[in-house]
């Protein structure tokens, strides 16, 4: 079957990448409104893009009236953000960020999701998220129906025991994010395995501790 993506309208280009695209990591972002209000907005239109310098991208769309997100404005405006990795314990709150809720409406207070102070960026950290990325605006590319922002991270934050501070290796027995699969449908990630690893790998990189 072949599809020539030049007949198709916006929508169904949308329809068919997001959901064949999959699985894709969640960003839960946290930004500052004007009047101070913590905004939390999942986007799974997310990822890493490199280590040096440390940056990550998420992309946002635009409302049907042309408004920006609160997240895509609060970002222009201060140029701060924190995205959290959403695991299975909080995927439920996360999905009810995503609610349509006036800009003075806290997501957090809504979903009884509690914040905690940041350490480089005035955006707080979800204390429930097992990660937390500080960022600062690095670079923004428009299109005529997003903004992707390209965030520079300054600061990580993991849950306790998460990760091995002398290896700097990560503990996945410990660590069970959750994926996008299109609309509202999710993975776990529990289900993992290795693909003809060399026995001298898998001996000095044991599976769970990468």
């Amino acid at each position: 079957m072949d599809i020539d993506f030049e007949t198709l309208g916006a929508y169904e280009r949308y329809k068919l990448m997001a959901s064949l695209i999959v699985p894709r990591p969640i960003a839960l972002i946290t930004t500052l409104g004007a009047d101070g209000t913590v905004n939390a907005a999942p986007f799974s239109m997310f990822n890493m893009v490199g280590e040096d310098p440390p940056i990550v991208f998420v992309s946002i769309n635009r409302l049907h009236d042309g408004r920006l997100k609160d997240t895509a404005a609060n970002i222009l405006r201060s140029g701060e953000f924190v995205v959290h990795l959403t695991d299975e314990a909080m995927s439920a709150q996360m999905h009810a960020c995503g609610e349509a809720l006036p800009p003075q409406v806290s997501e957090l207070a809504h979903t009884g999701l509690s914040a905690c102070p940041s350490r480089s960026v005035a955006p707080p950290r979800i204390a429930e998220a097992p990660v937390a990325f500080e960022c600062v605006l690095h670079e923004t590319m428009e299109t005529p129906s997003r903004y992707v922002f390209i965030g520079r991270v300054r600061w990580l934050a993991v849950r306790d025991g998460l990760v091995d501070e002398q290896a700097w290796r990560v503990r996945l027995q410990d660590y069970h994010p959750v994926g996008r699969f299109g609309a509202s449908y999710y993975v776990t990630t529990r289900d993992r395995f290795a693909i003809e690893a060399p026995a001298a790998v898998a001996e000095a990189r044991p599976f769970d501790e990468l």
